[in-house]
């Protein structure tokens, strides 16, 4: 049984990895400058947050779920009907999967732009590793019945374009914060 769940849990472990994410950033200030570090902490907090809120069962611990309510495989029904999305954003689930991947993609830009050409190419290896990222996300949701969560072949598709969206306003965001000019 997967004893924990529930927006609570979600919020609590978000709340909780900030904090660590905090002191990674503090860690690497020195290192890497301000800037930087805190771009990888905020790129790491992001992928947490994107893990919390697709592998910690959304309505409490569902308890057993028997093998014939398993599914086998992922649906590969792409664009077809998907629930709602959270209470806490309206515009439904594949509104919801595109945006939460925008914040990685767009961290991660910034957490390479420190060099100009590092940007250019974390941004094709970071979408890959992204895209990588949500099929590892929907796999294990198929595997695991009991985190009472679909796997879907829309999900990566909507994840995907959500970071591909993200990259590009990393660069934008790169070209008006010009991290390369700044010291340490």
């Amino acid at each position: 049984m997967f004893p924990v769940g529930g927006v609570g849990v979600m919020l609590l472990g978000i709340l909780l990895s900030a904090g660590a994410c905090l002191l990674l950033h503090l860690a690497l200030r020195g290192r890497l400058g301000s800037f930087t570090s805190g771009s990888v902490a905020a790129f790491l907090w992001s992928l947490t947050i994107i893990g919390f809120i697709t592998l910690i069962p959304a309505n409490g611990a569902p308890g057993i779920v028997p093998a014939e309510g398993r599914m086998e495989t992922c649906s590969w029904d792409i664009g077809g009907p998907a629930p709602d999305g959270f209470w806490i954003f309206s515009g439904g689930q594949r509104l919801l999967n595109t945006v939460v991947f925008v914040p990685s993609g767009a961290l991660l830009v910034l957490a390479a732009a420190r060099r100009t050409r590092g940007a250019f190419l974390a941004a094709p290896i970071g979408l890959a590793f992204l895209a990588a990222y949500s099929v590892a996300i929907e796999v294990t949701q198929l595997v695991l019945a009991r985190l009472d969560r679909a796997c879907d072949v829309t999900d990566v598709v909507d994840n995907v374009l959500g970071a591909a969206i993200g990259v590009g306003i990393g660069f934008l965001l790169a070209l008006v914060l010009r991290p390369w000019r700044r010291s340490a």
